[in-house]
């Protein structure tokens, strides 16, 4: 993955702010073990990552939002492939060296770094 590698991630209905992705959506959740899951876009388009976020995987995505390698890299966070059996193009950024605060922290300029890119699909119902 290079630095201008998109990384795609899929946003919830219910995690949407003032039309965007809220910046709970740029950190993983409790269930995650600290790993926030994105879609490698050099393997996949936005439209097919939500495709199979909906489909395959079951889950509820209004959308799908875009974050570089750069905006990662730039707080301290590598993103790493994590291919899957039903998803090559799956990745994982790793959060767990940091605590609360600063996942909140990277969160909101993860956020706000998405929020310039714009949405990268939207889902036909949304």
């Amino acid at each position: 993955m290079s630095a201008e590698t998109p990384m795609f991630r899929q946003i919830h209905p219910l995690h949407l702010q003032d039309g965007f992705a809220s910046s709970l959506c740029f950190r993983p959740t409790e269930f995650d073990a600290g790993l926030f899951s994105t879609y490698d876009g050099s393997l996949v388009s936005a439209e097919e990552s939500w495709a199979h976020y909906t489909t395959v995987w079951r889950k509820s995505s209004v959308g799908v939002a875009r974050i570089s390698v750069a905006d990662f890299t730039s707080l301290g966070l590598a993103p790493r492939p994590d291919p899957l059996a039903d998803c090559p193009s799956h990745t994982v950024v790793d959060f767990t060296s940091f605590n609360p605060k600063d996942c909140r922290s990277k969160s909101k300029k993860l956020q706000a770094a998405s929020q310039g890119y714009g949405w990268q699909y939207r889902a036909p119902h949304a």
